[in-house]
């Protein structure tokens, strides 16, 4: 990852006096691995539970269900990368150059695709609130709409995680480790400043531009509760927001000024902000339980369907065994009436 390289390459410019050389690696294999573990392991049963409830239950029926399923889809597959940052925070990356590449290409893939995808929710949010006189287009051919805008927007991520899959590589310092090794220093200003651009800021100010229009508009309107949808994708952008500006304000810094890299107090809050950015990924289910109604709903009715299936399975069993039992009792009156009133 970035700050496994940014810590090993530059490790050998600062002096032991100026950095806290014993303690951080330590706090950075404790804390990242716990963090990559827990992440992992939490993010992937909550966002496999948000695909169940759309896809089986509620069948993907509007344009918001799509761009929802595509999110939980991309932050599954962020998550399926972690497993392997967490053996190589805890120990060092064994797994070979191509799979860094690809792992790292992927995760950037999916990176990208959940803040495209945020964003796209966010406008389709904002024609259905704002301009939702202005625009009539049949629910077919909105959902058309969204599943072209949604492929589209892997292609979008693609190019944008292209730069990983071409330049990441296995390296040796203290241990191996796997990180991208650009051919010099401006071509990986100007890939991380577009990337940073066009992948995080530009969508941030197109979220909070489209919120708060809608915000202004449901603030005049006089009922809200037709309105009760917006409320977790608002809580989901928030929170995308708050989750990874820190980490990207922080890359934007030291992609500015590299004199950064000598301070320690940027290491730790690098890694800090980093786990923090990796935690939307986990996030959004609770926002979907606790916010959305619906969501909640169709939830419970799974839950209560898979608990009539297993009441039934066991009254089956309970009735097998019950007629069992009568047969058996019912063949023994007979045996003890035949022995007691011969012919």
């Amino acid at each position: 990852m970035s700050t496994d390289e940014d810590y090993y390459a530059y490790l050998s410019a600062v002096s032991k006096e100026d950095y806290n050389y014993d303690f951080f690696p330590r706090f950075s294999k404790i804390f990242l691995t716990f963090m990559y573990s827990f992440a992992c392991i939490f993010g992937v049963s909550g966002n496999t539970l948000v695909l169940i409830v759309f896809i089986f239950h509620e069948k993907v029926k509007t344009v918001t269900d799509i761009f929802l399923v595509s999110l939980a889809t991309a932050d599954l597959c962020f998550l399926g990368t972690l497993p392997f940052w967490a053996y190589s925070a805890a120990h060092e990356w064994i797994f070979g150059t191509l799979a860094c590449q690809v792992i790292r290409g992927f995760y950037t893939l999916n990176l990208y695709g959940s803040m495209l995808t945020l964003t796209c929710v966010t406008i389709e949010r904002y024609f259905a609130v704002v301009q939702a006189t202005k625009v009539h287009v049949s629910q077919s051919k909105r959902t058309i709409w969204g599943k072209a805008i949604c492929i589209f927007l892997w292609i979008v991520s693609l190019a944008f995680a292209l730069p990983q899959f071409m330049y990441s590589t296995q390296a040796k310092y203290d241990k191996i480790i796997c990180h991208a090794n650009y051919s010099t220093l401006h071509m990986e200003q100007a890939i991380e400043i577009t990337q940073m651009s066009l992948g995080f800021f530009c969508p941030m100010l197109v979220m909070l531009f489209c919120y708060f229009t809608i915000i202004n508009t449901l603030l005049k309107a006089k009922g809200f509760n037709k309105h009760k949808s917006v409320k977790i994708v608002f809580a989901i952008v928030m929170t995308f927001i708050c989750t990874q500006a820190p980490y990207n304000l922080l890359k934007l810094i030291r992609v500015v000024d590299r004199h950064v890299l000598l301070s320690w107090y940027y290491e730790y809050a690098l890694i800090v902000t980093e786990a923090i950015a990796y935690f939307h990924s986990c996030l959004n289910p609770v926002l979907y339980f606790f916010i959305g109604v619906k969501f909640r709903k169709n939830l419970k009715k799974i839950v209560k369907k898979i608990g009539c299936a297993r009441y039934r399975e066991m009254a089956k069993q309970w009735q097998t065994t019950e007629d069992e039992g009568s047969k058996t009792c019912t063949a023994s009156n007979n045996a003890e009436e035949t022995s007691l009133h011969p012919l």
